[in-house]
């Protein structure tokens, strides 16, 4: 991803972000539910940092509903969860590997938005993807209302 497309982008504290972060080279790190758990606890432990409203970790990236919090910017949470995933991913499956693309996409949510409705969308991603035919049979997902 373009650094200029960063340019003029500032994360609000408090607000609410959907992120996707991709493999790099598309590569399918996280098809084996345990290699896939490991951003999954990284998220969960930057909790102090954000609120983790639902997530969906596709076998070649992640899509992440978070509400920001005031310590740290969307970019450095994001750029902290990615160390602390390839770290972990390096010991344990995929030892001087590339795991992440550059740089990630954010969308912040509108105040009007319907919260829920996206967290849908979000979690129908494997649906969609034809990888199961319900969401019962997908491991990797999770949201805060369910």
């Amino acid at each position: 991803m373009s650094q200029k497309l960063r340019i003029g982008r500032y994360s609000e504290p408090e607000r609410i972000y959907l992120v996707t972060v991709v493999c790099a080279h598309r590569r399918r790190f996280f098809v084996d539910p345990k290699t896939g758990r490991i951003p999954v606890h990284i998220m969960k432990a930057l909790s102090g940092d954000a609120e983790t409203l639902c997530y969906v970790i596709m076998p070649d990236h992640i899509h992440w509903l978070l509400a920001l919090g005031v310590s740290k910017s969307l970019q450095k949470l994001v750029q902290q969860m990615k160390s602390l995933s390839t770290k972990s991913l390096h010991t344990s499956a995929f030892p001087g590997e590339q795991i992440w693309q550059k740089g990630f996409h954010d969308r912040a949510l509108r105040r009007e938005e319907d919260v829920r409705q996206v967290a849908r969308y979000v979690i129908a991603n494997p649906l969609r993807a034809g990888l199961v035919r319900s969401l019962r049979e997908y491991p990797l997902w999770d949201a805060k209302w369910l």
